[in-house]
């Protein structure tokens, strides 16, 4: 039996990717003794999936590890964590956000929380980490990864039982109704994750949202790890991804919850969505289909 290091060497790809395989069962005989995966010497790699690179992708990868500003990679990181959020009720202004991204400060001003900061902060972490993960596959693991990044150092953090980077602990509702039970989460989670499409549609992305957020994994920063699901799976698929602005989350409230009874709403509103970030490659001479 060998380790996840010695067989990352073996198949010369990441180790964090041989334990997402591991996670999701894809090796035979992978068994996990004591905290750590133990891998039979003959395993089979599992075939990756092939991440067909569109020019959107191409280029925000480019700028983030070129650190340059200006592009639409800075405009992307800063629009979709000052609108995601807003949307869960943070104070600090669009300004606010761009000053935090650009200089890690926050300007003049009174009455802002620190939490509010530390999460915008972490948020554009979270984002940088996608883009680092996105040949990876969708799982629990990245999804509780980004929710623990977004958490990270907060009030929140500090509380044993709010579970930072893993499933709730205690019951909690989403606009007045109920969501999953705590025990049936991980079972939920992982049905909803086998269920998902490994080549999802554009309806399949924004159905895949809508059953998350009605599981509700986490205690809180749901809706926020959320919609950096639908951008990541957008943008991992070649579709034109897009971010809910503040100033529709209403219209993107009914159509999650009309979504059962008519999906037009939730449709429109991400289409809506889909359309302004279509103006954003076309002034930054992005080719997109």
């Amino acid at each position: 039996m060998l380790t996840i290091n010695e067989i990352s060497k073996i198949w010369k790809m990441a180790e964090r990717t041989v334990r997402e395989y591991c996670l999701q069962g894809k090796i035979a005989g992978a068994v996990k003794k004591g905290g750590t995966w133990l891998i039979p010497e003959g395993a089979t790699c599992p075939k990756a999936v092939k991440i067909i690179k569109s020019p959107l992708l191409t280029r925000l990868i480019s700028e983030q590890q070129g650190g340059i500003s200006g592009g639409i990679y800075h405009k992307t990181q800063i629009a979709l964590a000052y609108n995601s959020n807003h949307i869960e009720g943070s104070t600090l202004t669009e300004e606010q956000t761009r000053l935090i991204f650009e200089t890690r400060t926050i300007g003049e001003g009174a009455g802002v929380k620190v939490d509010d900061i530390i999460e915008t902060n972490n948020h554009f972490r979270c984002f940088s980490e996608m883009l680092k993960s996105i040949a990876e596959p969708l799982t629990e693991h990245f999804i509780k990864t980004m929710h623990k990044i977004l958490k990270a150092g907060t009030q929140d953090n500090r509380l044993e039982w709010f579970r930072v980077g893993e499933y709730k602990a205690l019951p909690n509702e989403v606009g007045g109704k109920p969501t999953c039970s705590p025990e049936d989460v991980a079972s939920k989670m992982q049905q909803l994750l086998q269920d998902y499409s490994q080549h999802p549609t554009f309806e399949d992305i924004i159905n895949f949202h809508y059953e998350f957020e009605t599981i509700h994994p986490f205690q809180d920063g749901n809706g926020r790890v959320g919609r950096l699901i639908m951008f990541r799976e957008c943008l991992k698929n070649n579709i034109v991804p897009f971010i809910i602005e503040d100033h529709n989350k209403f219209y993107y409230y009914r159509g999650l919850a009309e979504w059962n009874h008519e999906r037009g709403y939730l449709l429109d509103t991400c289409r809506a969505a889909q359309d302004v970030y279509k103006s954003w490659l076309k002034y930054f001479k992005i080719k997109f289909e």
